[in-house]
């Protein structure tokens, strides 16, 4: 299964798939078979980097896909 990425209106990054977290060590958090959750994209979560809801306190932010700039090589 592929990895999928959903920016959410106003809230998380949802992720799906076959996916691992890490650390900047490189160490994985334990996700305990999930397969799809949500990574805090506001900064306000007191369970970072996974979302818990605090964005519905007034972040606010809502993503329109858009082309990248040609890769740099």
């Amino acid at each position: 299964m592929s990895t999928k990425i959903t920016v959410n209106p106003n809230g998380s990054l949802k992720i799906e798939g076959d996916f691992e977290v890490v650390d900047n060590q490189g160490n994985a958090y334990g996700l305990q078979g999930r397969t799809v959750l949500g990574l805090c994209r506001c900064g306000l979560s007191n369970n970072k980097p996974f979302c818990d809801g605090s964005h519905r306190n007034g972040f606010e932010h809502t993503a329109v896909a858009f082309d990248l700039p040609p890769k740099k090589v």
